[in-house]
C-alpha cells in the first residue's frame, strides 16, 4: 500500500511592521517546502536541507512533527509514523517567522494527510497555530498570505486578510547574527506612556491605509514608540541600519523580533538605493528583494498517481 504523501509550501513572514506590535503581519516570497508521508508503522524519518539543517532536531521534538502531532490530537486521531523531507529557505532566528512557518507547515501537513477524515477550517488552523506559537501575528500571514490583522477575542484568535498595494516592494536585509525572540520580547516594557500608546494607535491605522491604498505614506506610517527603541540595545547593528535608512527616506523597521531589517519600499527602483546604503554599513547585510505572498501556506496530495489538491 502506497503511503499517503503531501507537499507543503509556507511563506516567510514579517510581524509588527513598525507600529503594529503583535497585530500586523506580512507574508513574503521566501518559502520552506516539505513533503510528508504517513507511514503504516511507528517510524519517524526526518531529512532537512537548507537553512538550519545542522541545528534542527531530527526526532519527535522537531517543530513540524510537534505541530502534526498537535493537529492529530485536536481531532482525536492517532499519529502515524512519518517521513518528513524539508528544504528550508526561511532564515532561522532572523525575525522572518521561521518557527511560525514550521508550525503552519505541520498543521497543513496534517490537514492533507487527514483529508477526508477530519476537517481543518481556517479558524481551527489559526487556533492550533496560535496555541503553539503564542501569538497570531506571525502565523496568520503564513497561513493566509497577504497583509493580516490578527487579534484575540471571545471566539479565540481571529484574522482579517488585506491585499497590499502593488506599488509596495518589500526588501529584507538579513545579517549573519541571530536574535532570540523570547529575549527580544523581554526587552519591551509591560507599561508605556499614554502618549506613546496613542502615537502607535494612529500609526497602525495609518499603516493599513499606506499598505493598501497610499504607499507614499509609508514613512510616517512605520514610526513606532512601543518596542523597537527598547530592543535597540540588544541589536545595535540593526538599530543603526534602521536609523540610517530612515534618515535617507526609507520606510525601514525591525522585521519581527529582529535582527533582520524590513524596508517597505514605494516601488522597485527605491530598493536599489536602499541596497546601496546598506552596503556601506560596517555589518554585512544580505539583501532579499521580495514580493508580498498572496496565497499563504498551501498543501497538495503528493501521493504517487494522485493529483488531488487541498
Amino acid at each position: 500500500m502506497t503511503a499517503r504523501t503531501v507537499a507543503v509550501r509556507v511563506p516567510a513572514t514579517s510581524a509588527n511592521l513598525g507600529p503594529g506590535f503583535d497585530t500586523l503581519g506580512l507574508a513574503l516570497s521566501v518559502y520552506d517546502e516539505l513533503t510528508v508521508s504517513a507511514l503504516p508503522d511507528r517510524r519517524l524519518e526526518i531529512a532537512v536541507s537548507g537553512e538550519g539543517a545542522d541545528d534542527v532536531p531530527t526526532d519527535d521534538s522537531h517543530l513540524v512533527v510537534r505541530a502534526i502531532a498537535h493537529a492529530y490530537a485536536a481531532v482525536g486521531k492517532e499519529l502515524p509514523g512519518l517521513r518528513l523531507t524539508a528544504h528550508n529557505a526561511i532564515p532561522h532566528g532572523r525575525g522572518m517567522g521561521s518557527s511560525g512557518a514550521a508550525v503552519v507547515a505541520g498543521l497543513l501537513a496534517a490537514k492533507g494527510l487527514l483529508a477526508g477524515e477530519a476537517e481543518f477550517g481556517p479558524d481551527l488552523l489559526l487556533r492550533l497555530a496560535t496555541e503553539m506559537e503564542g501569538h497570531p501575528d506571525n502565523v496568520a500571514p503564513a497561513l493566509f498570505g497577504g497583509l493580516t490583522i490578527a487579534w484575540t477575542g471571545d471566539a479565540g484568535p481571529q484574522h482579517k486578510k488585506l491585499l497590499v498595494h502593488r506599488g509596495v516592494s518589500p526588501l529584507v536585509f538579513v545579517p549573519e547574527f541571530t536574535m532570540s525572540t523570547s529575549v527580544a520580547r523581554g526587552l519591551a516594557p509591560l507599561n508605556v506612556p499614554r502618549e506613546d500608546a496613542v502615537f502607535n494607535v494612529s500609526r497602525s491605522a495609518l499603516l493599513i491605509a499606506a499598505l493598501t491604498q497610499s504607499p507614499e505614506l509609508l514613512m510616517a506610517a512605520t514610526e513606532d514608540k512601543l518596542h523597537q527603541s527598547y530592543r535597540a540595545q540588544a541589536m545595535p547593528a540593526t538599530d543603526a541600519l534602521v536609523q540610517r535608512l530612515r534618515a535617507a527616506g526609507f520606510a525601514a523597521v525591525v522585521s519581527g523580533a529582529g535582527p533582520s531589517v524590513l524596508v517597505l519600499a514605494d516601488g522597485p527602483g527605491q530598493r536599489r538605493e536602499a541596497v546601496a546604503i546598506a552596503a556601506e554599513a560596517d555589518t554585512p547585510w544580505e539583501p532579499l528583494l521580495l514580493a508580498v505572498d498572496v496565497k499563504g501556506g498551501t498543501v497538495r496530495d503528493y501521493t504517487e498517481g494522485s493529483t488531488t489538491r487541498s
